[in-house]
């Protein structure tokens, strides 16, 4: 904790602020993971269970074969597979309500990324002002020396300075790797339910 005090000293308002950004950060990653494991993002085993009962005309053991996953895969397959059911929608109108749920489920999973993305771009920035802010100090201690310059007065202060700049780094680059770790997942979950929804699309419709 000492240790901790000694940094904000050292790093001032920006170091502050990089502090309560890597607090933010670690927060989302560790929401985003826990809600990926409840929805089980990367579930795919239902969908062939699915498709063969709704291959054998049995669309209500389809869609209960889904019933007990919170994967958003398992929401739009059943969703679609109910609404092909329905009888009073065009194949237009059926097409559209179905692409529209997966929008939303893909969005909802999408949910603090742009947060954490922000954050990414945001770090180095805040510890760049921080590098500028310390270097302004470090030359008017010099200057306020006159005559007694010493060079570990400058260099003592270059390398308070200079430490936002490598906590903010060290920010960002964990808070990308994040993004481009969820991201991949979401672009995976999206690419399933291209590959189911156009299976399902090219099936004929079963109303009832």
């Amino acid at each position: 904790m000492s240790g901790l005090i000694e940094w904000l000293r050292l790093g001032g308002p920006a170091m502050l602020l990089l502090v309560l950004l890597s607090i933010t950060a670690l927060t989302l990653v560790i929401i985003k993971l826990w809600e990926f494991s409840e929805r089980r993002i990367g579930e795919r085993g239902f969908v062939a269970t699915a498709f063969a009962a709704w291959d054998r005309g049995q669309a209500d053991q389809a869609i209960a074969a889904m019933s007990g996953t919170p994967s958003p895969l398992a929401a739009v397959l059943s969703q679609a597979m109910q609404t092909l059911r329905d009888a009073a929608l065009t194949d237009a109108q059926a097409r559209e309500r179905i692409e529209r749920s997966a929008i939303e489920q893909l969005d909802s999973a999408r949910g603090h990324l742009r947060t954490l993305d922000l954050i990414g771009n945001l770090a180095p920035l805040l510890g760049l002002l921080g590098t500028v802010l310390g270097m302004i100090d470090a030359f008017q201690a010099l200057q306020a020396a006159g005559d007694r310059v010493e060079p570990s007065i400058l260099s003592g202060g270059i390398w308070k300075a200079l430490l936002t700049t490598a906590v903010g780094l060290g920010i960002a680059i964990s808070a990308v790797a994040a993004v481009g770790y969820f991201d991949r997942r979401i672009e995976l979950l999206q690419q399933a339910m291209e590959s189911a929804l156009t299976r399902l699309l090219t099936t004929p419709r079963r109303p009832g």
